[in-house]
């Protein structure tokens, strides 16, 4: 029995938990409440369970030969030796490829992301292990996290912050050989800034995260690292210093000499001052040519097709950090490294952190086709140097596939199913009313889980038994179900179903076509717009037309999407167009049988079909057009398609009850669609288009 728990122990301490089903399955079955109650996280459960309890359920539950099949599998993963990479590359001995990011959504227990971007590095991260590619991240261990959203009594968002116990979670502080902690020393202006260092496992992929609160800090110093884009300017400049300057010094101390640095959006981009400190250093160079060498190593992904979406600082907060710096370890004078920041020279007095990257990256991607076209007018690089490529975004299925789907999956193409590329292909071969029967238990675990989540919320806040009682009418598990879920941003439009309230009414209360909506999201704690927007649709909720067939989840995270994904019949998106650079929510409903319904823009339009899913129309001069025309034109081509051609296919069943042109399109839209918008495919992309060509 202590094999099996050491097993177990060792598994907890490798992310490769977050995307194995059997993992949450068997860690419920131990005891449901008690993995709730830790948030998913299987340190602290360890840690904290009764151990002669944990060794009786085991036992008595049957669990010691999954346990043991599970700690082989992994094992097996993680010594594997036919990897793409080893396969189509070489066999290497440490990490080639750097990659860095300000957020990494990987698990529910690990607090630092904050949105799209945070599980789009996450899953990098993951599909980089899958694939055996050599490469390692960096990030900060933030104290706090991100904000844990709370819906006041005012139907308002409110943030909390709760305390991260990095002991009590599944990274491990790196130590020296006399095991004090390993610390990288910042030589800001007037002092000296320590930082120590996390490691987590990822599969076969380490990260390494950077955390100030340590006793060689001041107080101020300490805060560097307690919040996810907290505080004001000041704050920021000395996060991304952090990250970037901090970022290349982890990788000398850890002795890893990477060849290619991949900059995950700007907040990591003063890594190309300190690689070209080393290679002045390295070579006895100025600094213009140790940039050019540098150059053709950097990697850089623009993530938003709109200015305001960038980092940029002023020039006083940029002289107060980087002048001595400039002097004394580039040897140039300051506005020499102020104009790195100025993409065109233009003598502005603010520094922008995509510009900087732009200028010292050989390689720039834009994150889907259509982002591409808007990044390449928005930067207008000069035409003798590299211009911006497309990578489009996509997704870590196995992360967000449901227990049921996965059982399907295996059932008809085996238990390394996963690993078979025709595998998408092959859905065809699933029964149309296996299909059916999974999206209805998706449906069923996802009704359940809302409920569940509500009435603990309600329990919370002391309301009545029979308000408390009344959730279990909440939703029908057999009703069409709607699924938004996002960042709260104004332009992604989460209010535009509500734009004809009597319109709407009609179709929810429809009692033979019953269609229902779940809603989701956080609002950045700054943005008044977006926390509109969450106010209003409770206040929808909360109206009796609407009153159980509506509803807000509220505090939006990993494990909340991967419910809604793997739940919702329709993933719907109607951002602004083209404010949507890629989104990924939609690809994360494919492989669980769900169908999108968007507008065109991001990823959608190179996804949609007629056969795939459906596509809100817009008007072909939308550009030029008043926003409200817009909207209005959009919400109407979104009630015309609910009502005639969603709605009808969804209840048009067969003599076994099955929707036949519904699973139809399903099948279409996983043979279609799950081969493309994946991070294999995209990790792949972006090892073959630049990692292994940098020079």
């Amino acid at each position: 029995m202590v094999e099996i728990i050491n097993q177990l122990k060792e598994l907890s301490y490798n992310l490769y938990w977050s995307f194995n089903n059997e993992f949450f399955s068997i860690f419920e079955e131990i005891n449901r409440g008690y993995w709730r109650w830790s948030q998913k996280n299987p340190v602290k459960f360890l840690a904290t369970i009764n151990q002669e309890y944990l060794m009786d359920v085991i036992e008595k539950r049957n669990l010691r030969v999954r346990i043991n099949a599970m700690y082989r599998d992994f094992k097996k993963y993680i010594n594997e030796k036919e990897t793409y990479f080893n396969n189509k590359y070489y066999t290497f001995d440490s990490p080639k490829i750097c990659y860095l990011s300000a957020e990494y959504g990987i698990a529910k227990c690990l607090k630092f992301y904050s949105g799209g971007l945070g599980t789009l590095s996450g899953d990098h991260l993951k599909s980089a292990s899958d694939l055996g590619l050599p490469l390692v991240a960096v990030g900060l261990a933030y104290s706090f996290g991100y904000m844990r959203q709370y819906i006041n009594k005012d139907m308002r968002q409110s943030e909390l912050y709760e305390t991260n116990d990095f002991n009590m979670m599944p990274m491990t502080l790196l130590l020296d050989e006399d095991y004090r902690p390993l610390k990288i020393c910042l030589n800001l202006p007037d002092r000296e800034v320590y930082a120590q260092i996390w490691e987590l496992k990822i599969g076969r992929v380490k990260l390494y995260l950077l955390d100030t609160f340590v006793d060689e800090n001041n107080v101020e110093d300490k805060s560097i690292t307690d919040i996810l884009y907290g505080g004001g300017s000041e704050k920021r400049i000395l996060q991304e210093i952090l990250l970037g300057i901090g970022g290349m010094r982890v990788l000398e101390l850890l002795g890893i000499e990477a060849k290619a640095f991949h900059i995950n959006e700007g907040h990591s981009a003063f890594l190309v001052f300190e690689r070209i400190k080393n290679i002045m250093n390295k070579f006895k160079i100025e600094f213009d040519e140790a940039k050019d060498i540098c150059y053709y190593s950097n990697i850089f992904t623009t993530h938003t097709p709109v200015p305001a979406g960038i980092d940029i600082f002023p020039r006083y907060l940029m002289e107060k950090y980087f002048t001595h710096y400039a002097e004394n370890e580039l040897d140039v004078p300051f506005d020499r490294l102020f104009r790195e920041g100025d993409l065109n020279n233009n003598g502005h007095d603010k520094f922008n952190m995509a510009m900087l990257a732009i200028n010292n990256s050989n390689f720039v991607n834009a994150v889907s086709k259509l982002h591409g076209v808007i990044a390449r007018k928005m930067w207008s690089l000069p035409p003798e140097r590299s211009q911006i490529a497309s990578i489009t975004n996509g997704v870590h299925i196995k992360t967000y596939m449901s227990m049921h789907s996965e059982k399907l999956y295996i059932k008809y193409f085996g238990k390394g199913w996963f690993k078979n590329q025709n595998v998408w292909s092959r859905v065809t071969e699933i029964p149309e009313d296996e299909i059916w029967k999974t999206r209805n238990r998706n449906r069923k675990s996802l009704v359940n889980y809302v409920r569940e989540r509500i009435a603990d919320k309600l329990k919370l806040v002391k309301e009545p038994e029979e308000k408390i009682t009344d959730v279990e009418n909440l939703l029908d598990e057999n009703a069409l179900t709607i699924g938004f879920a996002r960042r709260f941003a104004t332009y992604k439009r989460g209010n535009l179903i509500f734009r004809n309230p009597e319109r709407l009414k009609k179709l929810i209360t429809n009692t033979d076509r019953k269609i229902q909506f779940i809603f989701s999201g956080k609002a950045h704690p700054q943005d008044e717009g977006g926390k509109n927007l969450i106010a209003e649709i409770i206040s929808y909720s909360e109206d009796k037309k609407f009153k159980n067939k509506l509803v807000f989840v509220e505090n939006y995270d990993v494990d909340v999407a991967k419910y809604l994904v793997s739940g919702c019949d329709i993933w719907l998106n109607n951002p602004r167009r083209p404010l949507e650079a890629s989104g990924t929510s939609g690809m994360k409903t494919v492989a669980n049988f769900g169908l999108n319904f968007s507008i065109l823009d991001g990823w959608w339009i190179e996804g949609h079909s007629k056969d795939s899913g459906w596509s809100i129309s817009s008007p072909e001069n939308y550009e030029s057009l008043p926003q409200e025309e817009v909207d209005r034109i959009e919400s109407e081509s979104l009630y015309d398609i609910l009502e005639k051609e969603i709605i009808p296919m969804f209840y048009k069943r067969n003599d076994k009850n099955v929707p036949v042109e519904w699973i139809k399109k399903v099948r279409s839209s996983v043979g279609l669609l799950a081969p493309v918008f994946n991070t294999e495919r995209m990790v792949k992309e972006y090892n073959e288009l630049f990692y292994m060509k940098v020079r």
